[in-house]
């Protein structure tokens, strides 16, 4: 069970603590952290969004051979996150009980929260980084020489403009806006912060119904971004957060696209339900005092088809799904609706190209009747 907490507070509305540790790995290590295979430990809780981002793109670019994964549980002490799934509740190779203890080897006397993700040096302890929004940044641009052949280029240079103009929306809105309703401390707070959540959600539902994607015509940061939090809509958001206008997948739009991400390597393969739900509703019992964790809602619908093959593009651009997820990283099967069934990510190339050919021949006679 996680240590009750407080997260609203009365009067307020909720501002998010972003004083990070905000150092960066790079490849010239001009800050005294240099990329280097083996030499970082990327400590990510499944329960939470902002470390998703990071084990989606770890498992995009194949950097799993250059950045191990510590997998806290869902839940945390008051002291912090902690590896209660692993033996003996300590990290394998951090040998660390409590993820605090990294950040007190960066810093004795730290003053903040102990946040996930959380990129740690290996060989002395510390945390390097746990600067999310950068994290996954300096995944894509700093640790190229260890990404694997074929992996997508999710900062494509021809649209980072536009994805920077969608992804500070998207956060403040969207990523960060739910936990505003959530977090609320009066009545105009969480007005205000809903009204501003829907205003975005409408504007993405309007969005996505003509593109397949949210800048350009593949997959990038910006759908990663998006993607975990409309993972976790229904689930938690909805009713644990007070954001409860419309269900995901009564959003025709949105709920198309999140399961068409879902369906793709990468994504769905991380997303772990059973520890979500555990984490939002047994660690915020200020907002959930009795620590119930609801035991719906169906997760069927993430599996049905989408559809938005229609729209065109090409999921991975010029490059290659990621190969099968490593047996010691797999999401418990009881935890999602992938499980004991051929999703994408287990379907031979020959398959695949089988799929392109027939969405080629598909196109050719739409044209030909236009004609």
């Amino acid at each position: 069970m996680g240590e009750q907490g407080v997260y609203s507070k009365p009067g307020e509305a909720f501002e998010r603590d972003t004083r990070y540790i905000t150092t960066r790995v790079t490849r010239d290590g001009a800050e005294g952290w240099p990329v280097e295979a083996g030499r970082y430990r990327l400590v990510a809780a499944r329960a939470c969004p902002w470390a998703n981002r990071t084990l989606i793109v770890r498992r995009l670019l194949g950097l799993e051979d250059a950045i191990s994964v510590g997998l806290p549980g869902p839940t945390h002490d008051e002291l912090s996150w902690t590896f209660d799934l692993d033996p003996d509740g300590k990290d394998p190779v951090l040998g660390i009980h409590h993820l605090r203890d990294a950040f007190l080897a960066r810093d004795p006397e730290y003053p903040r929260g102990i946040t996930v993700p959380a990129l740690v040096d290996v060989p002395s302890g510390a945390v390097a980084t746990n600067d999310f929004a950068q994290i996954t940044l300096d995944l894509s641009t700093e640790w190229t020489a260890f990404h694997r052949d074929g992996a997508p280029d999710l900062l494509p240079a021809a649209h980072r403009e536009e994805m920077e103009e969608v992804m500070r929306r998207v956060y403040t809105e969207v990523n960060n806006g739910v936990y505003r309703c959530g977090f609320a401390g009066s009545q105009s707070s969480y007005d205000e912060a809903y009204e501003r959540l829907w205003t975005s959600l409408d504007w993405l539902e309007e969005r996505l119904t003509t593109r397949r994607y949210l800048v350009g015509d593949t997959i990038t940061e910006a759908d990663v971004r998006l993607f975990t939090t409309l993972a976790r809509f229904d689930a938690v958001y909805h009713g644990h957060f007070k954001c409860n206008r419309n269900l995901l997948r009564e959003m025709p739009a949105l709920w198309g696209y999140a399961r068409d991400l879902f369906q793709t390597p990468g994504f769905g393969d991380t997303v772990d339900f059973a520890q979500i739900k555990s984490h939002y509703y047994e660690v915020h019992r200020d907002l959930n005092p009795s620590g119930i964790v609801p035991l719906g809602p169906s997760l069927d619908g993430w599996v049905s088809p989408h559809g938005r093959e229609e729209l065109g593009g090409r999921p991975f651009g010029d490059g290659t799904a990621p190969g099968p997820v490593r047996d010691d990283e797999r999401v418990d099967p009881a935890h999602t609706p992938c499980a004991d069934r051929e999703r994408l990510w287990d379907v031979p190339e020959r398959l695949r190209g089988d799929r392109e050919r027939l969405q080629g021949t598909r196109e050719r006679l739409r044209n030909d009747r236009e004609r």
